[in-house]
């Protein structure tokens, strides 16, 4: 897998508020990592209950930008590793618009400074 990847992940069971169930879910594991066969992965889910104006926690993505079959939320604060084995397949590679728009929510989630 590499990083910006749209994975389907078994995310059950879920705690909670943790989302669950079978979802999409965006890598954003660094690929350095990704390519030492470590066992886990860190993810984003990705949902279908939309909150609108909710950016940095989640960015909108539209139904005709990927192969998910709806327009979708990344959800930013809900960032977490997840074991390799729960990746069931490879759906889409996330547009690269899309790249700089997660890669400073995440920091600004977890107030990561430059």
């Amino acid at each position: 897998m590499k990083k910006f990847e749209i994975w389907l992940a078994n995310l059950d069971p879920a705690y909670g508020t943790e989302p669950g169930k079978i979802r999409p879910v965006i890598v954003v594991q660094a690929n350095a990592l990704n390519s030492t066969n470590h066992p886990s992965t860190l993810i984003l889910p990705i949902t279908s209950k939309l909150k609108p104006g909710a950016f940095p926690l989640r960015i909108r993505i539209g139904k005709s930008e990927t192969k998910l079959i709806e327009e979708s939320d990344i959800v930013i604060d809900q960032i977490r590793a997840i074991d390799n084995k729960r990746l069931v397949t490879k759906i889409d590679e996330l547009p690269i618009q899309y790249h700089d728009m997660i890669d400073k929510a995440l920091k600004y989630v977890l107030e990561i400074w430059e």
